[in-house]
């Protein structure tokens, strides 16, 4: 595998800070560094764009072509690929190739990663060793998959860790873990199941935690389920721009799941099954930052109630002054002290 693409992949890849490799044509060719796309200065030959499509598709034992235009993927190095044929794109076939910052691993190794500070690394791992449900927030590119990952690597080795994800992007280093890609047809299988369907077979595979890479559909209604009936520390992330908005988001999920289930009851299964809502984007600088952590409090009427454990305020994460409601789950089995929350500023 060497030709031109490849050649500019692997060169890129010695490169801190790079997030996306964006390919829109062979002069066309854009990197993303601290929130900002930056042209390279690139003229890649046309044939070695067709070669690195085959080649990508047969890694992934995929057909990429006019009659299947659009495939989403993996390269050796586990970045994300998607990729989108003519004639659904003018001029030439469109890449896209999301790279993970693989030196972001762990709270322990990152102790700044999200503008975070220990105290609230220390907030993160108490609410993981307590097993509560959490769903990660945020618009495109702000790190949720990352975030998940770090998350994930504070869960005890001893638990059963289910993975569901459309594309295999999290990082996970546990001995027990079985990861399930939806919608991973291939040549070698006529079958294609949705992440619904994997959901639903999840359940039969006894695990503690299921991990939905990101929720986009149908499949929100069996995590809900799972997480209110005995599979405490789930966690999954949604596309949203703000807490309030993540809820808006998944309630749209359920109708247009096509669910005949009153508001009222999708809304009681929300505030039930979820505790926390981390959202995340970027500062000022570009930098990819923990705005709000969001308690999630239960119901008042036809209303889900939230209080907002800490915001963004001057550049740093602030304690807004009320301590979460499922403080005496954070204590007892996350080894939260009583008096985590003083003199947090």
């Amino acid at each position: 595998m060497t030709n031109a693409i490849w050649n500019l992949i692997n060169d890129l890849s010695k490169k801190s800070g790079i997030t996306e490799i964006l390919i829109n044509g062979p002069k066309h060719v854009f990197v993303e560094r601290g929130g900002q796309f930056i042209q390279l200065n690139a003229n890649l030959p046309a044939q070695d764009i067709s070669t690195f499509i085959k080649e990508v598709a047969d890694l992934n034992q995929k057909i990429c072509d006019h009659d299947n235009p659009i495939m989403d993927g993996n390269l050796p190095d586990g970045s994300r690929i998607n990729i989108i044929n003519e004639p659904f794109v003018q001029g030439s076939p469109a890449i896209s190739i999301r790279k993970y910052l693989k030196s972001i691993s762990s709270f322990d190794n990152n102790p700044s990663a999200f503008g975070l500070t220990p105290k609230w690394i220390e907030f993160f791992k108490a609410l993981m060793a307590a097993k509560l449900n959490v769903v990660v927030s945020g618009g495109t590119g702000v790190g949720k998959t990352t975030f998940l990952n770090l998350l994930i690597n504070e869960i005890n080795k001893t638990e059963r860790l289910i993975t569901i994800e459309d594309t295999l992007e999290l990082s996970i280093n546990l001995p027990n873990v079985v990861r399930l890609e939806s919608g991973a047809k291939s040549l070698q299988s006529k079958s294609n199941l949705s992440t619904r369907d994997l959901v639903k077979n999840t359940l039969r595979m006894r695990p503690d935690r299921i991990i939905i890479g990101e929720t986009r559909g149908a499949e929100l209604f069996d995590l809900l389920q799972a997480m209110n009936t005995g599979h405490e520390g789930s966690m999954t992330s949604v596309h949203a721009n703000s807490g309030g908005e993540c809820l808006s988001r998944m309630e749209t999920l359920f109708l247009l799941a096509g669910f005949e289930i009153p508001l009222l009851v999708v809304r009681k299964q929300m505030s039930s099954a979820i505790n926390f809502i981390v959202q995340l984007g970027r500062d000022n600088e570009g930098q990819r930052v923990i705005i709000e952590i969001i308690e999630v409090c239960g119901m008042e009427g036809q209303i889900i109630l939230t209080q907002t454990i800490a915001s963004r305020e001057d550049g740093e994460l602030r304690f807004k002054g009320i301590a979460p409601k499922v403080f005496e789950s954070l204590h007892r089995l996350g080894g939260m002290p009583y008096n985590f929350f003083e003199n947090m500023d």
